[in-house]
């Protein structure tokens, strides 16, 4: 089996240099971009398996690009930036980012988390015998094709969305917490913010609900975490 490929998007050298040494040194294949329009020549030559981009990039900055890599790929995205703001952790969640991590960062502690989502890619087939779809009024989730429908019309889901929404819709009225759906959904909550979890909810809600300030479908149990109501 061939090492997995990951792209780093980068532009202080150092940074980068040090971020591949230890990516390589854990077996990944890496390759590095100094600005955001190297990153998408080079994804558009070959797409990578993992991508860890910096947020404050030249030509192209990093929410830009991960919108961008979000619209051709559900590539894991883990972002590095400097500034502790969480609005702009937010914002890259919002595109459709995995995690982030803040500079100044533990390589060690990068490559933990990089293991971490890879994890969760190698468990992201559905439990044998569980491929059905789940239909309820309005609702259908096909873990199939991957489509879901409400009302009638089809709701495009990232990847992450639809696995957080078909774990949930396969355990009606089973609570999960925060860190259940880290683990599940994203293979480990040790290096994940799990105000990761709460973005996605609110974005579920935002393309199922009917009015997603007062949801019908995907329940807060406060103090404990998430459920689906049938």
């Amino acid at each position: 089996m061939s090492a997995k490929y990951i792209l780093v998007v980068e532009d202080e050298a150092s940074i980068a240099e040090v971020v591949s040494l230890y990516l390589k040194r854990a077996g990944f294949t890496v390759h590095i971009a100094s600005d955001g329009k190297q990153a998408m020549n080079i994804f558009e030559r070959q797409v990578p398996d993992f991508v860890i981009l910096d947020l404050m990039l030249p030509e192209v900055d990093g929410l830009s690009l991960t919108r961008w890599l979000r619209d051709r790929s559900d590539v894991p995205i883990i972002m590095l930036t400097a500034r502790r703001e969480e609005i702009d952790r937010i914002a890259g969640l919002e595109m459709g980012a995995d995690d982030y991590v803040v500079k100044p960062f533990s390589p060690q502690e990068l490559v933990s988390r990089v293991r971490a989502v890879m994890r969760r890619l190698g468990r992201e087939q559905v439990e044998p015998g569980n491929e059905r779809t789940l239909s309820f009024d309005n609702l259908s989730i096909d873990p199939n094709s991957r489509v879901v429908v409400v009302h009638g019309s089809d709701v495009e889901l990232t990847a992450k969305e639809f696995d957080m929404l078909y774990l949930l819709a396969r355990h009606p009225k089973q609570v999960f917490t925060r860190e259940q759906l880290l683990e599940r959904v994203w293979g480990g909550a040790q290096y994940i913010d799990p105000g990761t979890v709460t973005v996605h909810v609110r974005r579920l809600r935002e393309k199922i609900e009917d009015d997603p300030s007062k949801p019908a479908r995907l329940l807060t149990v406060w103090g404990v975490g998430y459920k689906f109501e049938p």
